[in-house]
């Protein structure tokens, strides 16, 4: 602590802070552009850093990937299409609040949670490291796979509609998963047409399954009067929902706390922690029932976990050379074309630099959230735009992003496929979000499945090495307890209604 207080000043120079400032705002913009992910984004700007002073390179990417993952509920609000799969669960919420009227406070409810999270995680980040740094390494395969498997006792509440159409949609997404080559056994699944020889990729299933029956719905309001609410600004919001945000102690404490927990255990991600601390914080509210119809809370909650991952998910980058996200990969990337070595030495050798990058990613939190309010006053101005325009705006971004993610037009295809499907599933009532978890996960799950089991059969056994171990017995009493949860509140609502119908 007493280094990060030292170097602190680094951090406000004016070549520093000028960059910091530019890089929010770039990130804000990207954010809110589906298909350009935070990964993509830093991956995007890694070049620009090569002739900068390291520190301010590295605050250029931190600023970046700080903005970049609040930028995506921007879109995810206003237009009911996450900028990446980190805001998923943000738009649960939140476009229906947007739908409401309520897209400026929607809007302040992502920043200044996002800006509770984010410090929270920093705070996480700047005193616990080395610790936290001990425990990410004791996840291995078996680990990994039961947090999989939590995540996936997610999907059944991800339904507003029913617990059983959640499954199914989860299910699917989980299918789809499988398509491709297997990665580790080099096996052809499902592969019946060549497009979809190298798969499903995320932010293709992500545009299509969340943008194209968007623009379905929209084509179908052509030619009829829609009466759209008035979305100017609205005096005395801000203050307001400061007041209402902070009361949320319990949301904000889950969302944080899941959000750093993710973030530190590698190749988690964001989208893991939005949707894991949305479900838990919908568990714990008196008012259930009321989550996918405009609740607050959930966006406070998903907005606050993603934010919390950016800071613990640098821990296992900069003390073991072990990203804990893909993001944090590319930013490994950039710490080392300036000659910068993740591990214990790097606080040593290279304290200035690494202090000076970590005090700016304190900055770029409280910098995401002023600029991010201040481009919250003119959300109306999308949200008044013509269906014609909307219509033609988003099927344009739509194939840009994913087209722009491998260069590939058969992602473009998969894309309007999934998306054709998933307009004809949301007219029965399904829900994207749970095939989205479910394409996210499925990887995970069975790629740690078999290393696991190839691990164990030459060691302890299947059982033995899935069954035992302080990790895995905690987290598979948390799988249990989900799905349990997940049981009696179905149960306890169907009681709620057989006794309102008598």
């Amino acid at each position: 602590m007493g280094e990060f207080l030292q170097y602190f000043p680094e951090a406000l120079t004016f070549v520093n802070l000028l960059t910091l400032v530019l890089g929010v705002i770039g990130g804000l913009i990207l954010g809110a552009t589906p298909g350009l992910s935070p990964t993509m984004a830093v991956a995007l700007l890694v070049p620009f850093t090569f002739h900068m002073e390291p520190a301010t390179g590295l605050i250029l990417l931190g600023a970046v990937y700080t903005a970049t993952v609040a930028g995506g509920a921007i879109s995810a609000i206003l237009i009911n299409i996450p900028g990446a799969p980190a805001n998923i669960a943000t738009l649960l919420d939140g476009h229906p609040m947007a739908k409401q009227g309520k897209s400026q406070t929607a809007l302040y409810f992502c920043f200044i949670s996002s800006l509770v999270g984010g410090l929270f995680g920093m705070l996480i980040m700047v005193l616990f490291t080395p610790p936290l740094a001990k425990i990410a390494l004791r996840f291995g395969p078996s680990e990994m796979f039961w947090i999989a498997i939590f995540g996936i006792s997610v999907m059944a509440g991800l339904s507003s509609g029913s617990i059983i159409k959640g499954l199914i949609g989860g299910m699917f997404g989980l299918l789809i998963s499988t398509i491709g080559y297997s990665p580790l056994l080099g096996t052809p699944r499902f592969v019946f047409l060549d497009v979809l020889t190298g798969g499903v990729a995320i932010v293709p299933a992500l545009i299509g399954l969340f943008a194209i029956p968007q623009v379905f719905s929209l084509v179908e309001t052509l030619g009829r009067r829609i009466e759209r609410p008035d979305f100017k600004p609205e005096k005395g919001v801000l203050l307001r929902t400061i007041v209402e945000n902070l009361k949320m102690v319990k949301t904000l404490g889950i969302g944080s706390i899941t959000g750093s927990i993710i973030g530190i255990i590698p190749g988690a991600g964001g989208q893991v922690a939005g949707l894991i601390a949305y479900d838990q914080v919908r568990k714990f509210s008196r008012k259930p029932e009321s989550f996918g119809k405009g609740n607050p809370q959930g966006v406070a909650a998903a907005e606050s976990a993603n934010n919390a991952m950016v800071g613990p998910s640098l821990i296992p980058l900069l003390t073991l050379s072990v990203p804990g996200s893909p993001t944090a990969a590319v930013l490994l990337g950039g710490l080392l074309i300036h000659g910068l070595f993740p591990g214990p030495d790097l606080f040593l050798n290279n304290a200035q630099v690494t202090y000076t990058f970590i005090a700016s990613l304190v900055l770029a939190q409280v910098a995401m959230c002023v600029f991010g309010i201040a481009m919250s006053r003119y959300s109306y101005m999308v949200m008044s735009v013509p269906n014609l325009f909307m219509i033609a705006a988003v099927t344009v971004l739509a194939v840009f992003g994913t087209y722009s993610v491998q260069n590939s037009f058969d992602d473009v295809i998969v894309m309007f496929a999934l998306g054709t499907l998933m307009y004809i599933g949301r007219k029965f009532g399904f829900s994207p979000a749970p095939v989205v978890l479910g394409i996210i996960l499925g990887p995970i799950a069975e790629d740690n499945y078999l290393k696991g089991k190839l691990i164990a059969e030459t060691d302890v056994g299947v059982f033995s090495y899935f069954f035992t171990g302080a990790m895995n017995i905690i987290i598979i009493l948390l799988c249990a307890a989900s799905i349990g949860y997940s049981i009696y509140g179905e149960i306890k609502a169907y009681r709620k209604a057989k006794e309102g119908g008598i």
